[in-house]
């Protein structure tokens, strides 16, 4: 597969009902990871980007969060080039995450 595709939110709940095996990344910066995030999600950074990669499953979906669904998908593509097979990015970002679980 290339490149990646994109995930709604209602797509990303029913995903992570139907397998436990669903990966998700949130790109944003540390302090906005703190104040909340999509749970089970690993907060990745530059600097454990080489250790997430070197230790991820490259066969089990992969799904990338930022604040609004822009800044995923150039992260998601990346991601997808690294060899990770089923790549998505989360349309509207943790925002549209947080509005459907407030």
């Amino acid at each position: 597969m290339s490149g990646f595709k994109h995930l709604s939110v209602n797509e990303l709940i029913h995903m992570s009902e139907a397998s436990k095996e669903v990966q998700v990344v949130d790109i944003r910066d540390a302090a906005s990871f703190a104040a909340g995030h999509i749970q089970h999600s690993v907060n990745l950074t530059n600097e454990n980007l080489a250790h997430y990669i070197a230790a991820a499953d490259m066969d089990k979906p992969l799904v990338v969060v930022c604040y609004h669904g822009m800044s995923s998908q150039s992260a998601a593509n990346y991601l997808n080039e690294q060899g990770f097979d089923d790549v998505y990015s989360l349309d509207g970002g943790f925002s549209a995450w947080s509005l459907a679980h407030s």
